[in-house]
């Protein structure tokens, strides 16, 4: 069945919306769990699904798909949890990087280098503002395209690429000045 054909029947018959939540939970869900921790994320993607299947009957597919509708429902959820998800980024900054790093002589070097930067990274996305952080969040943990970002943030394309290009250029800027130190 497609995303259509989901919306025609689940406004006249609300069990097609299991189908909408089988089809977009994993997405959904590791979207979230991405930008916050696990336990939060189920209760968000959980939410994500309710407030979509309350609110199914003013979906307009004229305004976009089904998954940028409902990437839409969980930035804005984790937008109320903004507070906790700066908390969880300056936290991760924090980190003793030498310490996650100890491992087997197995680790691969990659593994070792994304470990490294992990409190660079975190502290980098903590200083984002929420918009910029949304967009590159839905691009790189939602693997939305740009016209879905849009959609789900109710921004224009031109938005959503000036956003990403400002928070890459800070992103890329704290971390040089992070590990130049």
């Amino acid at each position: 069945m497609t995303d259509a054909e989901l919306v025609a029947g689940f406004r006249h018959d609300p069990e097609l919306f299991t189908a909408v939540h089988d089809r977009y939970f994993r997405d959904i869900y590791l979207y979230v769990a991405g930008r916050l921790d696990t336990q939060v994320a189920e209760d968000i993607t959980a939410e994500t699904f309710l407030l979509a299947f309350d609110r199914r009957d003013r979906f307009d597919p004229d305004r976009g798909g089904l998954r940028p509708w409902l990437f839409g429902f969980a930035t804005n959820l984790v937008a109320r949890h903004r507070r906790k998800e700066a908390r969880h980024y300056r936290a991760l900054a924090r980190l003793d990087a030498g310490a996650v790093v100890e491992g087997h002589e197995n680790q691969v070097v990659t593994s070792v280098a994304a470990q490294r930067m992990q409190p660079h990274l975190a502290m980098a996305l903590a200083s984002l503002n929420r918009g910029e952080r949304d967009v590159l969040l839905l691009l790189a943990l939602g693997q939305l395209s740009y016209e879905e970002i849009a959609q789900a943030l109710g921004i224009s394309i031109g938005t959503v690429g000036s956003r990403l290009s400002r928070a890459r250029t800070k992103i890329q800027a704290l971390i040089a000045k992070e590990t130049t130190r």
